[in-house]
């Protein structure tokens, strides 16, 4: 099964464009994905893209629970009111909106990341700090040879 693994830094050009990764273009299109999903990510200055199954996996948990709870209407707010549908031109690449910009402080050039079965745009710097974090915290716990 394919997944989108690494991360790549890519240019935002003259026009607002960027070039999506070949390896994640090879991704969409082996899952045969033509129109992107991207929701504002709930913990990180990140949006995700996936296909339609991102969207899915999500209603599924809102479905889950009870449609008058306070956590299916708090998920509901993030999932439907912090996502849009984008795709990619013929080229590749994928316009970087205000949407994306205002949520994840992207100017000049966008980082893309691998996350399995979608991918997310990162800031660079943003991405460089949050990945240095996460290791410092996988790191404390680690045992050390004596």
């Amino acid at each position: 099964m394919s997944r989108f693994l690494s991360n790549a830094t890519n240019r935002i050009d003259a026009k607002g464009r960027v070039s999506v990764p070949a390896p994640f273009r090879a991704v969409l299109a082996q899952r045969n994905v033509q129109e992107l999903y991207c929701l504002q990510d709930f913990v990180f200055p990140a949006v995700s893209v996936g296909g339609p199954d991102l969207l899915e996996r999500y209603e599924r948990q809102i479905a889950s629970a009870d449609p008058f709870s306070p956590e299916a209407n708090a998920m509901s707010l993030l999932v439907h009111g912090g996502g849009v549908y984008m795709r990619l031109d013929a080229e590749g690449r994928l316009m970087v909106t205000g949407f994306i910009r205002d949520f994840t402080g992207i100017t000049t050039d966008v980082t893309f990341v691998g996350r399995s079965d979608h991918f997310q745009l990162w800031q660079p710097q943003a991405f460089h700090e949050a990945q240095a974090a996460a290791r410092d915290g996988r790191t404390r716990f680690a045992v050390r040879p004596q």
